[in-house]
């Protein structure tokens, strides 16, 4: 029974009734009418939009200051020895893996599986104000020109999202070279900056199902239940690509961690067990360090080491996840982001994984997908809407990260056989 009442309260559901109940009434309202028409609205889409810049306005300081701190905290987690630093270099290399993955992944699903086009007209009658960034069809010479910025405080004030997120990664590193009685008090003040915004997002979150209840009436005057297909669609293909680059470590864990393919899904079928219902790889970290000790060979030492840090610093999801937003909301804006465009949302994406780690889903997902929108050049607008269904991705994103998890903790390991 307490597990139920805590299903039905919970902010994701509410968000998601919000979702369902707004588009009802947007689609009952396009068929019968609106009382006061245009104004009434024009009201309600205000409301929405007002929700959206408070969520908007958290996102350069949040991320600047998550980067700082993430940077500087894997940078000591590397100094620690020899195989957190392997460890990290895997992670790195991973990440990059996946960033590839992800753009493949993205655009062959949508080539197999495009979006209904009566469906994204019907939403592309939202009208998003657009996105600030890397025009649309800039050469790859001005893409060149954003990566360091020449006014980090000018680039962050105009959404040049790839400039401040290097400047940012810059700074993590440049801190956690210095000496302690420096660093320690820049960084806790980085922390403190972020965990502000933290609050902030929160406060803006409690009122979520508000705010996604009136720019989902929009959507349904505009789109009526054409937008449910586009949204079913939506959780289909972003699920695929995230099971997708679960299934490659698979393999790759035979190869590089020397370990036989039955055996490897044997170890890792209870940690995604706990994965599936907890949708938190925090909280399946006891089994999978349980699962690589007693199934997969591994050091208990090692794995004591190398998957808290995992579940720390490496979600190899979330580049493939969020890059398939911002390319779904590109085809459905019919953006075709140019080269530039392209690799500078693969880059913010890789470096945005970094410092999003740990934050709360719907937190987590503005921050991490809104500045690869922005350097895509590709409009917020839908984003809260597909926060809405996030719940079903999310699983999907967890248990590619524990089989990751369990991979490279073998692969770090390598051939070794378990200590006694």
């Amino acid at each position: 029974m307490k597990s139920a009442r805590s299903f039905l309260t919970s902010l994701s559901t509410l968000v998601l009734l919000s979702l369902v109940l707004g588009l009802l009434a947007g689609a009952a309202a396009q068929r019968w009418g609106l009382p006061g028409g245009h104004v009434t609205a024009d009201f309600i889409q205000a409301l929405g939009q007002l929700w959206l810049n408070a969520l908007r306005m958290t996102i350069i300081p949040l991320v600047f200051s998550l980067l700082v701190t993430g940077i500087a905290s894997i940078a000591d987690a590397a100094r620690t020895g020899r195989l957190a630093l392997k460890a990290v270099a895997w992670f790195g290399g991973l990440i990059g893996l996946a960033t590839i993955y992800a753009v493949a992944a993205a655009y062959g699903l949508h080539a197999l599986w495009p979006i209904d086009p009566e469906g994204a007209r019907l939403l592309l009658a939202i009208k998003p104000e657009g996105a600030e960034g890397l025009g649309a069809g800039a050469p790859f010479s001005e893409f060149l020109k954003t990566i360091a910025p020449a006014n980090p405080i000018r680039a962050a004030a105009e959404d040049a999202i790839l400039g401040m997120v290097v400047f940012a990664v810059f700074f993590g590193f440049a801190a956690s070279g210095l000496p302690d009685r420096l660093r320690t008090p820049l960084i806790t003040f980085f922390e403190a900056v972020g965990e502000t915004m933290i609050v902030i997002v929160r406060w803006v979150l409690s009122v979520a199902p508000l705010g996604v209840f009136a720019l989902s009436i929009g959507v349904g005057l505009t789109a009526g239940a054409s937008a449910a297909g586009v949204l079913l669609h939506y959780v289909a293909l972003i699920s695929l690509a995230c099971i997708g680059i679960g299934l490659i470590f698979y393999p790759l864990a035979v190869v590089f961690g020397r370990v036989g393919l039955a055996r490897f899904a044997r170890a890792a079928a209870p940690a995604q067990v706990v994965a599936f219902s907890t949708q938190s790889s925090l909280a399946s970290l006891p089994v999978m360090v349980e699962r690589a000790v007693d199934e997969l060979g591994v050091k208990r030492a090692t794995a004591g080491l190398v998957l808290p840090l995992a579940v720390a610093v490496f979600r190899i999801t979330s580049p493939v996840a969020n890059l398939g937003v911002a390319i779904y909301c590109a085809h459905l804006f019919g953006i075709e982001p140019s080269a530039g465009q392209l690799f500078a949302a693969m880059l913010t994406a890789v470096l945005i994984s970094i410092g999003t780690v740990g934050l709360p889903g719907q937190a987590s997902f503005f921050a991490s997908i809104a500045p690869i929108c922005i350097a895509m050049g590709v409009p917020l607008e839908l984003l809260p809407l597909l926060l809405a269904v996030e719940v079903v991705p999310d699983i999907f994103r967890t248990l590619g990260n524990v089989t990751a998890d369990l991979a490279v903790v073998r692969i770090v390991q390598g051939g070794e056989a378990k200590a006694d």
